[in-house]
């Protein structure tokens, strides 16, 4: 929803699967979060390196 209207616009889920036997859930999320703003913005990704 923008303001007072429903918009449509294009979206995708993402999933990961790790063994928790070697990582942490955390370390997992935050490379998932990675993945999203590196295909959301990757040129701010990529300043950030």
């Amino acid at each position: 929803m923008v303001g007072e209207k429903i918009r449509p616009r294009r979206i995708t889920q993402l999933s990961l699967v790790f063994d928790h036997r070697v990582c942490d859930g955390g370390t997992a999320a935050g490379f998932l979060r990675f993945v999203a703003d590196a295909i959301e913005r990757p040129t701010a990704v990529l300043a950030d390196l």
